[in-house]
């Protein structure tokens, strides 16, 4: 049986007796001027969700799934969706080859991040002409243990 701190208990705590950290990174790259072909392949987006995390240390949980995702409405004419589950929480990959675009994010719960290895890899894989980054840190309030005792 856990023993837990009450959520009274929890809110009621002063902000500077629970000690934190940051929870994760997580990178966006949306990519623009990519291949049309490269884009449209289930194949090469496949593969790139299964090398990437061996490539930056991180371990799969699961084989990449990609799935077809058939035209929406005028912004979204369709392309492919992926993802992969890793250890350290997932990446994911969009695109939408009639707009030469790709959406992309990889998010770890690790306090380390390769980034201009992971916007190379991604700008190789689909040849990006440009590419736009957003890098966040997460969870920056994360409590830096366990709230709740285990047994």
């Amino acid at each position: 049986m856990s023993q837990r701190i009450s959520e009274k208990n929890y809110k009621n705590k002063k902000k500077e007796t629970i000690s934190t950290i940051n929870f994760g990174l997580h990178l966006t790259i949306d990519g623009y001027g990519g291949s049309f072909e490269r884009l449209n392949n289930k194949k090469i987006i496949w593969q790139a969700l299964f090398d990437l995390p061996e490539k930056i240390g991180m371990k799969k949980l699961s084989m990449p799934q990609v799935f077809f995702a058939p035209p929406l409405n005028k912004k979204d004419s369709g392309g492919y969706s992926g993802y992969v589950i890793i250890n350290e929480s997932h990446i994911s990959c969009h695109t939408f080859p009639y707009r030469f675009f790709v959406s992309i994010d990889v998010y770890t719960c690790s306090n380390e991040m390769d980034k201009d290895f992971i916007i190379s890899f991604f700008k190789k894989t689909f040849q990006l002409k440009e590419v736009e980054i957003n890098f966040i840190k997460r969870g920056t309030r994360f409590p830096s243990q366990d709230l709740i005792s285990r047994l």
